[in-house]
């Protein structure tokens, strides 16, 4: 692969987690650079791992993982979605947004995201097996564009997050089901055109 070509194909792979991390840094309170930092290391060493996993697993298991991977990701990003959903609702709108919202979140909630958000990642990987590329280079690529992405989407999230007050966590969430149900849709029009 040539290296506009792998600069699309990290650009391409990291457009969920800069979607999904707008949402994040939307539903904090004023997220600083260094939290925005650390969901965008978090979403680029996961996002660089995956495919270099998916590529050592090659042609054993490619079957298995391009069948299933978009179920998962469909049912990480749903119920994190639902849950994120549930807990606005949940505080209703008696107390003020500032108030509520916390100043950062959760590791293993931002690894769920980032699993999620990367399976896609893997499957690229089994791909990539068949092809003489550095799969070393080629995941670092893709994990540096993601750190990049995320780390941008959360200080969007930051200025949209007080605009939106707290419909923002409602947006955040139905924007990452949404997430999920696009990932299944790709993945069965594939699926129909192939046939």
């Amino acid at each position: 692969m040539s290296f506009y070509a792998t600069i699309i194909l990290a650009l391409a792979l990291s457009m969920d987690a800069f979607a999904v991390a707008v949402c994040k840094g939307a539903t904090l309170h004023k997220p600083r650079f260094r939290e925005a930092l650390r969901t965008g290391f978090i979403f680029g060493i996961i996002e660089a791992s995956t495919p270099v996993i998916g590529w050592a697993l090659g042609l054993y298991t490619s079957q298995y993982i391009i069948q299933w991977d978009h179920w998962v990701a469909f049912g990480l990003l749903f119920v994190l979605g639902s849950r994120m959903i549930y807990q606005s609702l949940k505080r209703g709108d008696d107390c003020p947004c500032e108030e509520e919202a916390p100043q950062r979140h959760g590791s293993l909630s931002l690894i769920a995201t980032g699993i999620a958000t990367s399976l896609d990642a893997m499957a690229i990987g089994v791909g990539l097996a068949f092809l003489q590329v550095n799969i070393v280079h080629t995941a670092m690529t893709i994990g540096m564009m993601t750190m990049i992405m995320a780390t941008l989407g959360m200080l969007i999230g930051r200025y949209i997050g007080p605009v939106l007050g707290k419909k923002a966590e409602i947006i955040g969430g139905i924007v990452l089901i949404a997430i999920g149900f696009n990932i299944v849709f790709e993945h069965l029009e594939l699926f129909m055109y192939a046939k």
